[in-house]
């Protein structure tokens, strides 16, 4: 992971504070910054692309992970997330079109995406475009909503539900 300063929380997220940080020095630099959230429980081949075509809309991409309580709160299957957000954001800021990883435990990451004021916000297609957080805010700004098309064949119930059936 690239974090250009900043205190890591252990595990591999950034404060929000220094996510702000981040930010201010790459549009300082003349940078754009992309934004994009989930809960990334198992990791698979669809979201790498998701995350390499999110990054490829700008120059630092800034990844909102759920928290545990609110990966829960989605409404996902008993026993999600499988992997402790302290473990998924660890696994994120390894990756390398990851700049930073910030954590949320709100429902919503309204709060970030206000905090940040990304330049590019960025969701999944599956998403309807009035559905998406934060869209108010990065359009109010003169930013833009890119809904990127998902990978056929990856999910990460589909792969806990083969595990699941042995």
């Amino acid at each position: 992971m690239v974090v250009r300063g900043g205190n890591q929380i252990p595990g591999g997220s950034l404060t929000l504070n220094d996510a702000v940080r981040l930010v201010s020095r790459a549009r300082a630099a003349g940078e754009t910054v992309v934004f994009t959230n989930g809960v990334f429980d198992l990791l698979h081949p669809g979201h790498i692309r998701y995350l390499r075509d999110a990054k490829a809309l700008g120059d630092v991409l800034i990844v909102g992970l759920n928290s545990d309580r609110s990966a829960r709160a989605l409404g996902k299957a008993p026993g999600r997330p499988i992997n402790p957000e302290q473990e998924r954001a660890e696994v994120l800021a390894a990756l390398a079109p990851v700049d930073a990883v910030v954590m949320f435990d709100e429902d919503t990451p309204h709060a970030i995406v206000s905090a940040l004021q990304p330049d590019v916000l960025v969701k999944g297609a599956d998403w309807g475009e009035t559905e998406i957080i934060g869209r108010d805010v990065v359009e109010a700004r003169g930013g833009r909503v890119v809904r990127i098309p998902l990978a056929a064949g990856y999910s990460t119930t589909a792969m806990v539900d083969r595990i699941r059936r042995g």
